[in-house]
């Protein structure tokens, strides 16, 4: 038990209002825990206070009553006699009376209240005790914020939890919350009070209860917060949103029909306001209210609605039709918000009250007066813009009539679709199944675009109500639909109506006439199996003529676009609903002859367009697309065959278009299907199948084409697609090619002298380069866990192959030791390495430049980076600059593979580039110092190593799409660039402190790649170091031209630091060298992008502390007068915005 004196301390802690809130808090925890514990009895803590519960200290009672309540709240799942809640209970109601301890009050009944029944709840009688009180003592909107707010919690928890107790107190109850509620402002109180309201009305739910009285001054309260304004800025409201706000209105403008003769009338007058956001709020709120108040009580309100409906459909369509290939998938909800919202209640309003509605839209004067205006236009571009807009509004509105129900679908059908076909001056079938018209005339006459549009719009929504509902349809087959007849009489007409208008268009009219002709023909060949409204006869003529458009009509972008969507729509549409009689039909017109593009060589359309036919067509459907896959794959084959033996360009350029479209389109396909992974597979052995029959080789010319470049991608994105257990056997299968393939045995590499291998690479063939470079694409897009064969062999291979300058070696290798295991493996051979002992070789191999003063012989233990091979790339003497260049590229994306999984070795491998970035130690140039003016072209030499020395940082900290990154399953260490980042800038910043100028400019450009590819929240939180080396970096890299990509990142960078707040404050110091650095950049040459990205910074630093940049405006203004002559358009008009802003500055200052 407790000590009393150690308990009496602990409330009186809490009660002495001296204390601080750390030393309360901890006193009340202490006592909760004691009472949690079985330490303490809730009786035993009570006697203890009694003297602070009934003292007449007006503070120390408050504190006391509080204590109380707040140990009641962490005991919540205690449970307590019923006897000791009924005591408790009993005493926070009284003290509701007692308005200076009323917060204490609050909280203990609130505890009490929302107990569970399993730890002990509060009786029904209790709870209306409570209710009586609160409506007797409490005026809720006297209090301060935090007491209403836990004032309408409490009337919260009572009705929701005991609602039977409160109803009992009817008409005092309404009454007393109305006074409660009345006047509130405070965001959270008001998500109280309204969810207090709805709760409120389900209470009494019979219009003839308590309720129906007080519904009218509920509303008035209600109704004026309508609609929404939320202007709260303060940071403790930013958890309440305006859509919170708005929902929980809603819910109470709904919660009873006793609102109606209120709401509706208050929502249609709001519906007519300019304000976009009222007008939405209106609209949901309608849609909301309509499905809560009931099709009687709506009924009357119908003709208001529609007006208003209609109106605001009209106005907020779009002006014109969109005639794209996207828009051919079906009218989706428009992107306007507000007529997407109307539509919605139109159809929920048809659906509750068919008949009544029906009526009005068949009468509307505005639907007939576009009927009658479209009557005088029979091309779409020859109607007004105002008419074209309410042309567009009607078509929606006809479409959403018909798909809301079977009843509305057949009135539309009657009333309108038969004027249509009138103003088509088209006939139904007679009696024999025949038209009553000639085709041939119906072909050569031009037919009205604003009738077929309207048409469509019908058939598309009749299209989809039996879609959506082919259930309910196929039930009641047995009945003839009107629209059903009407569409079957009229079918055959239509199809020519729109096969006349794509006829036309064809005659060089307008788009309207192609999409109207297309999506027509579409919709017509799409209704579901029975309700087919065509023939197989003239469904295979919409294929073939659709794919007549894919084969001739290329030049006509927009009618092949149309074709294409269209004949996909067409593909998904059998295989989404088993048209097991269409697809035959399907796949010999569509599928096989758009499959045949891929083989005709001296075919007319061009070859990217085969291929989007293609890919487009196979992504329509499963079997379509193994259907396209294996015929992308005999080209493929078929294709490569030719490369490799007889070394044709013609098929090296069609085989790179087609991998092209397998990398893109197909593999993606089947990354997302499921069951497909085999065809990955097969793909991937047949192409080293291929490669290992071929051996006359004549490829060597081809890869000029790019043949091998997409190979490597399709390869890498197909090995990356497949399982563990697929790779397996990819790797092994490239592994066996590659050790009978290559110029010298793998197992022999490690015993041979450097420069006996480096002869062997440079004396490959074309042949074992491509096998080799395929190797290396699949090692780059395994997964961590596959085993790739003889380790050891395998890096030494790459380490020698980079000597030649093969970056794919290079990424191969970076993902080997990124992914490579740190200790071995049970099953693990003698060929096989983990990641040390990868390193030991490459480190201490003097593979990277050839010194003849090194010994050849491989260490076998690890040792510094100083006494390594990897000096020679600073210290040899004869070395050639170009293996240099490429040892360092090696190195460069093996430190990238070791830095992403956070391996400390990266620091070895920066250091190299470190020591390449100095002059002091730079190679070959020492011994030459004093005829340099006559060796200018080894200078240049050795510039450019230390170039790609810098540039090697880029690799390391960039992201990049080729390798090492998660879809080649990369192991990718959390915040490993923000590390690498808070390493590397001290040091790059000390030694540009310390360096001659030539090694400073690559050390500015070495640092730019890392500040560019760094997250911008870790450069800003670090801004004050940052700035003098970026700016630095900006004066020193515009003297270049070569630098000028780099320069802009720079900029960027500091673009975004100026646009944050905390950036700006960081920057605020450095103002004048910031725009010095700035205006200098306003006037560089070599890049647009450059000088209006200055401009922009400029803008921003204007918004700084008067007293900051005041004194340089006129430096600034000077800049900007000049720019304004700048040739482009784009400088141009930021130096205006930069104008504007600087010249702000003398008007602030004269306020000032």
């Amino acid at each position: 038990m407790a000590e009393p004196i150690q308990l009496s301390r602990y409330i009186e802690s809490f009660v002495d209002s001296s204390r601080s809130p750390t030393q309360q808090a901890a006193s009340l925890e202490a006592i909760a825990s004691l009472l949690k514990n079985n330490q303490l009895t809730i009786e035993t803590l009570v006697r203890e206070m009694e003297g602070y519960l009934t003292t007449v200290d007006n503070i120390i009672r408050a504190r006391g009553i509080l204590l109380l309540g707040e140990v009641l709240v962490r005991l919540a799942s205690k449970p307590l006699g019923d006897a000791t809640i009924h005591s408790l209970i009993g005493f926070f109601t009284d003290r509701l009376a007692d308005w200076r301890a009323l917060r204490g009050a609050l909280v203990g009944c609130l505890a009490l209240m929302r107990r569970k029944s399993s730890g002990g709840m509060v009786s029904g009688s209790d709870a209306k005790a409570v209710a009586e009180s609160y409506l007797q003592n409490l005026q809720v909107q006297s209090l301060g914020q935090f007491e209403r707010k836990l004032s309408f919690e409490l009337m919260e928890c009572l009705l929701e939890r005991y609602p039977n107790a409160v109803a009992s107190l009817g008409d005092t109850l309404i009454y007393g919350i109305c006074e409660s509620v009345d006047g509130e402002k405070d965001p959270h109180c008001l998500m109280l009070t309204f969810h207090i309201i709805e709760v409120l009305s389900r209470l009494f739910p019979d219009p003839s209860d308590a309720l129906a009285g007080f519904a009218h001054e509920l509303f008035e309260i209600l109704g004026c917060y309508f609609p929404i304004h939320f202007t709260h800025q303060k940071d403790e409201d930013m958890t309440i949103k305006r859509d919170d706000l708005a929902r929980a209105l809603m819910l109470a403008f709904s919660s009873t029909p006793l609102f109606e003769p209120y709401a509706i009338p208050l929502l249609l007058e709001k519906l007519s306001s300019s304000l976009p956001s009222a007008k939405l709020d209106s609209l949901r709120y309608l849609t909301d209210c309509t499905m809560k108040y009931g099709a009687d009580r709506m009924a009357k309100h119908i003709e208001a609605i529609w007006s208003s409906l209609k109106e605001a459909i009209f106005i907020s369509l779009d002006s014109v039709l969109l005639f794209t290939p996207e828009s051919l998938e079906g009218p989706d909800l428009p992107k306007n918000e507000i007529a997407a919202e109307a539509l919605s209640l139109l159809q929920k309003l048809i659906v509750q009250n068919t008949k009544l509605f029906l009526d009005l839209i068949v009468g509307d004067e505005d639907i007939s007066m576009i009927f009658n205006t479209i009557s005088n236009y029979k091309n779409y571009h020859e109607i007004p813009l105002e008419r074209k807009q309410r042309l567009n509004a009607v078509g929606r509105i006809l479409f959403t009539t018909a798909k809301a129900s079977q009843v509305s679908c057949n009135r539309v059908f009657e009333c309108f679709f038969s004027r249509l076909m009138d103003i088509l001056g088209l006939s139904a079938r007679n009696s024999s199944g025949q038209p009553y018209f000639d085709e041939s005339i119906l072909i050569s006459k031009r037919c009205n675009h604003g009738a077929l549009y309207l048409s469509i719009e019908i058939l598309s929504a009749c299209r989809d109500m039996i879609a959506s509902s082919e259930t309910i349809l196929a039930a009641t087959s047995h009945t003839e639909e009107t629209w059903k007849y009407l569409l079957q009489s009229f079918s055959p007409a239509l199809t020519m109506g729109f096969c006349s208008a794509f006829i036309c268009s064809s005659e060089g009219t307008h788009d309207a006439a192609t999409y109207i002709g297309v999506k027509g023909l579409l919709i017509l060949a799409t209704f579901p199996g029975g309700y087919s409204l065509i023939s197989k006869t003239v469904f295979e003529k919409i294929l073939v003529m659709f794919v007549s458009i894919i084969n001739e009509e290329y030049s006509k972008r927009l009618s092949w676009k149309l074709a294409l969507k269209a004949l996909g729509e067409i593909g998904s549409f059998i295989e989404r609903y088993h048209e097991s009689e269409k697809e035959p039909s399907y796949m010999d017109i569509v599928v096989e002859k758009i499959l045949s593009l891929a083989f005709v060589g001296d075919f007319g359309i061009p070859f990217p367009l085969r291929l989007e036919a293609l890919s487009d067509i196979g992504t329509s459907g499963r079997s379509y697309m193994l259907k396209v896959v294996q015929g992308l794959e005999e080209a493929i084959y078929a294709n490569l065959y030719e490369v490799y033996v007889h070394g044709s360009t013609s098929s090296a350029e069609i085989v790179t278009h087609i991998l092209k479209c397998y990398s893109d389109k197909v593999i993606p396909w089947v990354h997302c299907e499921k069951g497909f992974e085999e065809v990955l597979l097969q793909f991937a052995i047949n192409i080293w199948n291929q490669i290992e029959n071929s051996t006359h080789f004549n490829a060597s010319q081809t890869n000029k084409k790019g043949v091998l470049d997409v190979m490597m991608k399709a390869m890498k994105l197909a090995v990356a697609n497949c399982s563990e257990e697929k790779q397996n056997i990819i790797v092994q299968k490239s592994y066996n090619i590659l050790s009978s393939s290559i110029s010298f045995p793998l197992e022999e590499l490690l015993l041979q002298e450097r420069f006996q291998i480096a002869q062997e690479v440079d004396n490959s063939s074309s042949r074992d380069e491509w096998i080799l470079s395929l190797f290396a694409a699949v090692t780059i897009a395994v997964h961590p866990q596959t085993h790739i064969p003889n380790t050891r062999s395998i890096v030494s291979l790459f380490m020698t192959t980079l000597l030649k300058g093969n970056v794919v070696a290079a990424q191969a290798l970076g993902s080997m030791v990124n992914k490579l295991d740190l200790k071995s493996t049970r099953g693990q051979t003698s060929s096989d390495c983990t990641l040390e002992e990868a390193m030991d070789i490459i480190l201490n191999l003097s593979l990277w430049i050839f010194d003849t003063n090194s010994s050849s012989s491989i260490q076998s233990k690890t040792i510094s980076v100083h006494d390594t091979g990897l000096n020679d790339l600073s210290n040899g003497v004869g070395s050639c600059n170009s293996l240099q260049i490429h040892a360092i590229l090696g190195l460069a994306w093996i430190g990238k593979g070791l830095l992403m999984r956070g391996h400390e070795k990266v620091n070895d491998i920066t250091m190299v580039f470190l020591r390449c970035l100095q002059s002091s130690g730079r190679a070959g140039i020492s011994h030459q110092e004093k005829s340099i003016s006559e060796n200018n072209y080894k200078l240049d030499l050795h510039n450019s190593v230390m170039k790609t020395a810098a540039d090697a940082f880029q690799i390391l900290i960039g992201d990049c799409e080729q390798c090492l990154n998660r879809e080649f399953h990369a192991i990718i260490r959390p915040l490993y660039k923000q590390r690498f980042f808070s390493t590397i800038m001290p040091v790059l910043q000390s030694l540009v402190m310390k360096l001659e100028p030539l090694s400073r400019s690559f050390l500015f450009r070495a640092s730019a790649h890392v500040i560019i590819d760094t997250p911008l929240i870790v450069v800003l939180s670090d801004t004050k170091k940052v700035i003098p080396m970026l700016l630095d970096g900006l004066s020193v890299l515009s003297n270049d031209v070569v630098d000028k990509d780099v320069l802009y990142g720079l900029l960027l960078v500091l673009s975004g630091i100026l646009m944050d707040k905390n950036g700006q404050e960081a920057v605020s110091d450095s103002a004048h060298t910031v725009v010095n650095c700035l205006v200098d950049l306003t006037r560089y040459p070599h890049m647009t992008l450059v000088r209006e990205t200055a401009m922009q910074c400029l803008i921003a630093i204007s918004g700084l502390s008067h007293a900051r940049i005041y004194p340089m405006r006129t430096q600034v203004l000077q800049a900007v007068i000049k720019a304004l002559d700048d040739p482009k358009r784009a400088v141009r008009r930021e130096a205006v915005r930069c104008r504007q802003a600087w010249a702000s500055i003398a008007s602030r200052s004269l306020h000032f």
